[in-house]
């Protein structure tokens, strides 16, 4: 009985009842989580029925106001059709749970108090007994993978940065012009010590209108856009993302030490300590800005965009068209067939 991302519209929460009975899908959305009457009433092992007569009670007696606790959505149907389905909330769905009096109602109770708060409020879950003494598979280094990824992703690390050096930093000063580069300047050198590249240098490198998807090997959505273009990660393949990953981690578990140690530090010492940091791990240490500043590879890589964009969009038409060719060929054919052979189309006789 554990969160897990879902895909469709929205994020879905996996439950499973205790007897295993039973599992339900609960979308999440506005802060807490939805079932239809038909769900809550799998959920609680009741009827529909009953579950629409609590509810009845419920606003009747004004324990929840109907329009805070219900809402529309639109269901397509397994024949097409758009249906409008009501949806309750967790404050809803538990109400019945008190009224229905089930073993289910209190697994379910018990479950949304324990875990489901949690995950509504802080985001994820966590199982410490069952971490600390795994058994069967153990998917704990796969956990240490995703807290990795999360940690090292640009605005966690920004953010995490900023507030320690912010923190302890002698001559920090968010509107400084060399604050606002201070950050890039950081990322720059990790990026370095990976690739052997700054994320400029390395994104004209990698960037190839030519490719599919442009040489990109991660992007948002389902298509490379010109904003996945100019981010260098992107570019990454996945051993080279599992290292900064891991040296990203590293720096940031390395200066929240020196903040923990109240060592003033200024923004020069920073990097200096960034530097001494890098050449610790056996890497290679960026000196200077690198040969292509960030303007530049904007510059270099928009243009190449067009260039693929351009390219995407005329084999998309070609593709398009030659869907069409085929698909009106097969009914040409379809029709020939039905000339050729009429009886086929006729109804046929019943045998007595």
């Amino acid at each position: 009985m554990t969160p897990e991302d879902g895909k469709g519209e929205g994020e879905l929460i996996l439950y499973r009842t205790e007897d295993g009975r039973a599992a339900l899908q609960l979308r999440l959305a506005d802060g807490t989580v939805w079932l239809t009457q038909a769900e809550i009433a799998v959920l609680f092992d009741t009827t529909k029925q009953n579950v629409s007569l609590h509810f009845k009670t419920i606003f009747a007696d004004a324990e929840l106001a109907e329009g805070a606790v219900v809402k529309d959505s639109l269901t397509t149907a397994a024949d097409g059709k758009r249906y409008v389905t009501k949806l309750y909330n967790l404050s809803a769905i538990l109400a019945v749970g008190y009224r229905v009096r089930s073993a289910r109602g209190v697994q379910f109770r018990r479950w949304a108090t324990e875990v489901l708060n949690d995950y509504l409020v802080k985001g994820f879950v966590m199982n410490d007994e069952r971490l600390k003494d795994p058994a069967g598979f153990d998917y704990f280094d796969e956990l240490l993978d995703r807290i990795r990824d999360i940690r090292a992703s640009e605005k966690r690390f920004y953010q995490k940065v900023r507030d320690l050096f912010a923190a302890t930093s002698a001559d920090y000063d968010p509107k400084n012009e060399t604050a606002k580069t201070f950050f890039a300047s950081i990322q720059n050198k990790l990026v370095f010590a990976i690739t052997g590249m700054t994320a400029a240098e390395l994104i004209v490198a990698r960037a190839d209108p030519s490719q599919p998807n442009m040489a990109l090997t991660s992007w948002k959505g389902d298509r490379v856009r010109k904003g996945d273009v100019a981010i260098s990660k992107n570019y990454l393949t996945a051993e080279e993302i599992s290292d900064l990953n891991l040296l990203t981690t590293a720096f940031l578990d390395f200066a929240e030490l020196r903040a923990r140690n109240r060592q003033p530090t200024t923004m020069a010492e920073w990097i200096a300590q960034t530097d001494r940091f890098v050449a610790f791990n056996e890497r290679g240490v960026l000196q200077g800005a690198g040969r292509i500043s960030h303007l530049q590879m904007e510059q270099v890589v928009f243009d190449r965009f067009e260039t693929f964009d351009k390219r995407r969009r005329a084999t998309e038409t070609d593709a398009a068209e030659q869907e069409a060719i085929s698909e009106l060929t097969e009914l040409e054919q379809q029709a020939r067939s039905s000339k050729r052979h009429p009886a086929n189309n006729k109804p046929q006789k019943k045998s007595s």
